[in-house]
């Protein structure tokens, strides 16, 4: 599976900016390091590409607290459970070198799978418990092929901070952890959910949905609001009972999982005094499977 897939080396010049693309780890570093010779901050936002607003929405907040934004672009085989999803995982290069190109990115890398992964290797670090909760316990080893993936980011890019979407909550989560594990000098920042404008998360995954498919996972979105609004009204139990009846309603969505949960354990919560209540949601919409989630105090 490793080396299958390699990505172009591309220039971008518009309107006289330039979006550096660089392939090796090797010229990154080498163009990296002037700016931390000046004690400039330097923010990595992680990608597998298929962009869409909600990654511009990181390169923005990034460009607010960094001198220097580099974007990475790379379909990680190891945090793939399935084959098929791997090779069905869109890569519309072009457009997503457009869309960084447009955001003004200072850099954007995009190596090989050979020059990520040169030779074999194992990975397996203690991550916690949430490892094996929600989305661990549908796609084991997942977060595995994760970590490793942004630890060898880190490792590249040398980051001050590192800047994630809140839609995948329980990878933040958990990279967070391998921060901590390695005692990696890099600061993880959640950024907020960016939805369209009738709800639904924003998603690489959204280009796989048909139109019928993209009606019905707006049920996703329409459970947790519903979670949000009903939260000082109902008991926790009767609110994920509401969530699960409204989406299992849904022709065309198999539900996997509805839960409150603590935001730092991901274990179900039954208690609305604790602080830090999230809903997260899994779903499987015709083919496609999404995730959503939602802060609730």
């Amino acid at each position: 599976m490793l080396g299958l897939y390699k990505y172009p080396t591309l220039t971008v010049e518009i309107l006289h900016l330039s979006l550096e693309v660089i392939n090796t780890i090797a010229a990154l570093k080498a163009l990296l390091r002037p700016g931390k010779l000046a004690q400039q901050k330097i923010a990595l936002v992680p990608t597998m590409g298929a962009l869409h607003k909600g990654h511009v929405s990181l390169i923005k907040i990034a460009q607010r607290n960094a001198d220097t934004v580099v974007c990475s672009i790379f379909v990680n085989p190891t945090q793939f459970t399935d084959p098929k999803d791997l090779e069905k995982y869109p890569r519309p290069l072009e457009h997503d070198i457009e869309m960084l190109q447009e955001a003004g990115c200072d850099i954007v890398f995009m190596p090989s799978v050979k020059e990520m992964y040169p030779v074999p290797e194992h990975w397996h670090i203690d991550l916690g418990d949430a490892e094996f909760l929600l989305e661990g316990e549908f796609r084991k080893g997942h977060y595995q092929g994760v970590t490793q993936i942004v630890k060898k980011l880190f490792d590249a890019v040398d980051p001050d901070l590192a800047f994630f979407g809140q839609k995948d909550f329980q990878q933040v989560l958990m990279i967070r952890n391998m921060v901590r594990h390695f005692n990696l000098p890099v600061e993880i920042v959640s950024c907020p959910i960016i939805r369209e404008d009738d709800g639904l998360a924003m998603s690489s995954r959204n280009i796989h949905l048909s139109a019928a498919d993209r009606q019905n996972a707006l049920v996703l979105s329409k459970a947790l609001q519903y979670v949000k609004d009903n939260f000082d009204k109902n008991s926790v139990n009767d609110l994920i009972e509401k969530a699960t009846a409204i989406i299992q309603g849904t022709a065309g969505v198999t539900l996997d999982y509805f839960t409150i949960a603590n935001s730092q354990t991901l274990l179900p919560e039954s208690d609305k005094g604790k602080k830090h209540l999230v809903a997260l949601v899994a779903a499987k919409v015709g083919e496609t499977r999404l995730i959503d989630n939602m802060m609730l105090n």
